[in-house]
């Protein structure tokens, strides 16, 4: 992050990227200084409401990040910025998107936690479009024209107002991450403070919380232990880690749908345990089995460069064998997911974690839709599109496996892939039939042992 004084002082010559938050009301101009290198501007967390009309000055500029502002309008003069592809404006009081506030060559829309009812059938244009955010809002439908948006593959529509699933989203041929609880066509919620038969419910009084162990878009993940000896016998545990939901909307939804989502979902080998909910009606949170030492994260999240593909460490290694044991572990969990009529709705790398020995631990329920309501050909649409999600895992992991040899099975995974990943959702294969293909290959490379 720099500063205003730096910014001033001209001390930010040559930079491509400013990130500045001092409270500002006004865009500040010494910024066009800077316009022969700037690729990335952050000015979230200010107080800004408009941008200035000669923006289009930032010849360079491909990503701006406007979050937690006082935008009540999305600003017409995006539009005309030449190279702008990344667009974030969450957390504002954007209520209008005009047409012209959207560059053709958009990638990224990030307008979260705001106001809006309708958007632009402008949207259709953006044949660019990869990314799309629009949790927390109010729109009762999205434009007829959006079925032109072949590259999207990220779409966040949880806590609007949608009456129904438009049925060419369902047909979108690279649509992988889908999200949409808390609209009044999906599940409908019982009270999420009320007992379930699944886990028991109790109160931060049984509870003693230690250290934070993360954070993610929709709580804070802590370690716990139980004070109530009766949990400790009922669980067999005395340590535990705790959710404890941020009661927001967030960028994937509802606390509450998550929480339902993830009770729905139920027991799987390769699901974090739930031990018990917390329905305060001053919070909500899930208690869990505590993950076993040696375990660490698959991979990292997206950059603004890969936009909706995981990243990963440097040096990272799998041997093809090892892919195969993730892949089918994962295709079994979202067969059991989605026999429950559950989507997961974020099956990236990023959410699962893996010790040396391949064991596959998989969570994170933020953007998990319950398909309850939906019809048979809708609930096997949205199998199809995680199904290319899983796709994508095997894509990114194949890469990492460059020195093993056994060329005829990166050929059956290399066929696999294509298969989870090709355009007709129809054609995809389901995860029951994906995992017998895994288990067979596995059993034959431990049969070569």
């Amino acid at each position: 992050m720099q500063t205003l004084a730096q910014l001033k002082a001209g001390q930010l010559q040559g930079i491509t990227r400013l990130q500045l938050v001092e409270n500002l009301t006004e865009f500040p101009r010494e910024i066009f200084d800077l316009a022969d290198t700037l690729e990335i501007l952050d000015l979230s967390n200010n107080q800004l409401s408009s941008l200035p009309e000669d923006l289009p000055r930032l010849t360079h500029l491909k990503i701006l990040f406007a979050s937690n502002n006082r935008f009540e309008v999305l600003p017409e003069v995006l539009g005309q910025c030449p190279k702008l592809e990344m667009i974030g404006f969450k957390a504002n009081q954007i209520h209008s998107v005009p047409e012209a506030s959207l560059p053709l060559h958009t990638r990224w829309l990030i307008l979260t936690d705001n106001q809006i009812t309708a958007l632009p059938e402008r949207m259709g244009q953006l044949h660019r479009l990869q990314k799309l955010a629009l949790a927390g809002n109010r729109l009762t439908s999205l434009p007829a024209s959006m079925a032109q948006c072949h590259n999207l593959e990220l779409v966040r529509l949880s806590a609007n107002a949608l009456a129904a699933l438009p049925s060419w989203l369902l047909k979108l041929p690279k649509l992988t991450w889908l999200a949409f609880a808390g609209n009044p066509f999906s599940h409908t919620l019982v009270d999420p403070h009320a007992d379930v038969a699944s886990v028991p419910n109790v109160t931060l009084a049984d509870i003693e919380l230690g250290e934070k162990l993360g954070e993610g878009a929709s709580g804070i993940i802590y370690q716990g232990r139980w004070l109530n000896p009766a949990m400790v016998a009922a669980t067999g545990t005395e340590q535990i880690a705790v959710k404890l939901f941020k009661g927001e909307v967030t960028s994937d939804g509802y606390p509450a749908d998550e929480l339902d989502c993830c009770l729905t979902t139920g027991e799987h080998p390769n699901l974090i345990k739930v031990l018990a909910h917390i329905s305060q009606q001053d919070q909500l949170g899930l208690v869990m089995a505590l993950i076993p030492q040696g375990f660490y994260n698959l991979g990292l999240p997206p950059s603004l460069e890969t936009c909706t593909r995981d990243t990963f460490k440097a040096g990272t290694e799998f041997s093809l064998k090892d892919i195969v044991k993730i892949a089918l572990q994962l295709a079994e969990t979202l067969a059991h997911m989605h026999a429950q009529h559950i989507s997961h709705g974020d099956v990236y790398a990023h959410n699962m974690m893996i010790n040396r020995q391949m064991a596959l631990l998989f969570g994170d329920f933020g953007a998990a839709s319950n398909l309850a309501k939906l019809s048979t050909s809708e609930r096997s649409a949205m199998q199809a599109i995680e199904v290319r999600a899983l796709g994508c895992l095997i894509d990114d992991l194949l890469p990492f496996a460059g020195a093993d040899r056994a060329d005829a099975l990166r050929a059956q995974l290399r066929q696999l892939t294509e298969l989870c990943m090709q355009p007709e959702l129809s054609c995809r294969p389901a995860f029951r039939d994906i995992a017998k293909l895994l288990a067979r290959l596995w059993q034959a490379q431990a049969c070569e042992v």
